[in-house]
């Protein structure tokens, strides 16, 4: 909460922090009510909730394949509501409404296609995890492909959206996340008994009575439901969903991966790498997706070599 204060006063026309908090209780200038309230809290909501989103969402990736790169951005899905995207921005023209549609629709179909070619007798972990990796090379591909046949404004709009960003953020962009957070969020929570048994292996858990592949599905459409909610909001960002539920295992020294200090840990993840974008680079500001890539991929790189210490890759 310290942080998403100071993010709100953050800016070009800063605001203290008892400002931002004294505003909020109605009792600040007009000037300080239109920007706290108009401009920057809507950036910061939807900050908390695209971070939320995809640290849980991250979560129950990583618990279906029971391995700590089983990300959204790691296995591709990310890359599919990207090219739902730059599809209807490149080739349909749509609006901001119809690309946020396009993400979603593009998340989905990219889960349902690599679930349906990782499923051998059911889907295990590194499987998951392969074919994911394997559907985001293609993906990649065919977004750089819809790159170079755009003209230059669409280029210039795919760009910027295609970084990953939070500027411009309005209301519009919170209320439809909020109500997407709000029904998904809970599916998965609802699921959280059943997905930790399932890590104690497929007959562990079938002798206990989970139904094991009916709760993978509805983990994995939720998450990739959740994943193509918040990257219509704000774009592909990268690693947080890779980065949340490692960094909240390790906070508070669980066993394995949970959903809702995942959430947590994602939502307070993005608004301070929001705040280092802002603030890092002086009087410059670099969108959100530039900071979670660059903080991302040397945790990537740390994770990689504790994965290959432990003998698992």
């Amino acid at each position: 909460l310290a942080a998403a204060v100071v993010l709100v006063g953050t800016g070009d026309y800063a605001i203290a922090p008892a400002d931002v908090l004294r505003t909020l209780a109605g009792h600040g200038t007009a000037g300080q009510d239109f920007v706290v309230r108009q401009l920057r809290l809507p950036r910061v909501l939807v900050a908390l909730l695209v971070g939320a989103a995809l640290g849980m969402a991250g979560a129950a990736f990583q618990t279906v394949s029971r391995n700590p790169l089983g990300s959204p951005d790691v296995i591709g899905f990310g890359q599919g509501s990207a090219a739902g995207a730059l599809t209807v921005i490149v080739v349909l023209h749509g609006s901001s409404t119809e690309v946020s549609a396009g993400a979603i629709a593009g998340g989905l179909l990219t889960g349902l296609a690599v679930y349906a070619l990782a499923w051998q007798r059911g889907v295990h972990g590194y499987r998951l995890v392969l074919v994911g990796i394997g559907g985001s090379a293609i993906l990649a591909a065919v977004n750089s492909y819809l790159l170079v046949k755009a003209n230059f404004v669409d280029v210039a709009r795919a760009v910027i959206w295609i970084t990953g960003s939070l500027d411009g953020r309005g209301w519009d962009q919170v209320w439809p996340l909020l109500g997407a957070c709000a029904v998904l969020m809970p599916v998965l929570l609802a699921q959280s008994r059943a997905l930790r048994i399932t890590e104690m292996g497929d007959d562990t858990a079938r002798a206990l009575g989970v139904r094991v592949e009916r709760v993978r599905l509805t983990a994995v459409l939720t998450a990739v439901l959740l994943t193509a909610a918040a990257t219509a909001a704000a774009g592909p960002i990268a690693f947080v969903a890779l980065t949340a539920p490692q960094l909240a295992r390790r906070l508070t020294r669980t066993p394995g991966v949970s959903l809702l200090p995942s959430a947590l840990t994602g939502a307070v993840l993005l608004v301070l790498a929001d705040l280092a974008a802002q603030r890092a680079f002086g009087a410059g500001q670099v969108p959100v997706g530039v900071a979670t890539g660059v903080l991302g991929g040397g945790y990537l790189l740390w994770l990689l070599v504790e994965e290959r210490r432990a003998g698992r890759i």
